[in-house]
């Protein structure tokens, strides 16, 4: 998910209460546009853009928590339409490359942000510590940006994503994904070479689609023009 994906302002605690047939909405400041349609409306994105490999982390274990995240009913990633039909486009542009994309997340249900609240909370629960944050004191994850109330996520239009060859190997991007760390920033200049140059190729083929990147997490992207800015839905991904 990565720390952008947990980007967000002050949570209100009544969207984790909304019954799970109706869409959960955390509103900020100014107010929140209210919109009736539900991620079960989202598409499915893997039916929509050409080769995509999903990998959604946290439907499984192979997490920072360490275990299966609530709210992923299903490894899909669901996406609103715009955002399907632009990542697909993304696709398109990398197929010339012998290049594919790769999801680790895509909408996220707000119980789920929740749950990353909890966790983070939790500082005797350090599972994952070794491979996501091994020199990250869990005691700063809010004070540093890597967990927060709400995410973009929840609004239906931001990936978490990478690039990989056709065959499914992953490019080097100089971290894992979701590696709480400031080489994880796109811009760090410790990260060079084809690294620094594979961040650089994702970037640009995202931004020429309408997403725009996030400064901490070379893999995070949130489609520009996305047609829910200001409701966050708490739908199950199924």
């Amino acid at each position: 998910m990565g720390s952008s994906s947990r980007q967000g302002c002050e949570s209100n605690p009544s969207p984790f209460a909304i019954p799970l047939f109706a869409a959960a909405l955390a509103i900020c400041s100014p107010p929140a546009a209210v919109a009736q349609v539900p991620p079960a409306a989202f598409v499915d994105a893997a039916t929509v853009v050409p080769a995509l490999i999903v990998d959604m982390r946290y439907a499984g274990a192979h997490n920072f928590v360490g275990r299966p995240i609530p709210g992923y009913d299903a490894a899909r990633c669901r996406l609103t339409p715009p955002a399907g039909a632009a990542l697909a486009e993304v696709a398109r542009d990398l197929a010339p490359r012998g290049l594919v994309l790769k999801v680790f997340d895509c909408y996220r249900p707000a119980r789920a942000v929740a749950s990353f609240m909890r966790w983070a909370r939790d500082l005797n629960d350090t599972a994952g510590k070794a491979e996501f944050y091994p020199q990250i004191d869990k005691r700063t994850l809010f004070r540093d940006g890597y967990i927060a109330a709400r995410s973009g996520h929840s609004r239906g239009s931001t990936v978490d994503i990478t690039l990989a060859e056709a065959g499914g190997r992953e490019l080097d991007m100089g971290t894992p994904f979701d590696f709480f760390s400031p080489r994880s920033s796109p811009a760090d200049p410790s990260v060079a070479g084809s690294a620094r140059a594979n961040r650089a190729l994702l970037a640009a083929a995202m931004r020429r689609r309408g997403f725009r990147p996030y400064a901490k997490e070379w893999w995070h992207f949130t489609l520009a023009r996305e047609p829910f800015p200001a409701t966050y839905f708490d739908l199950p991904v199924r």
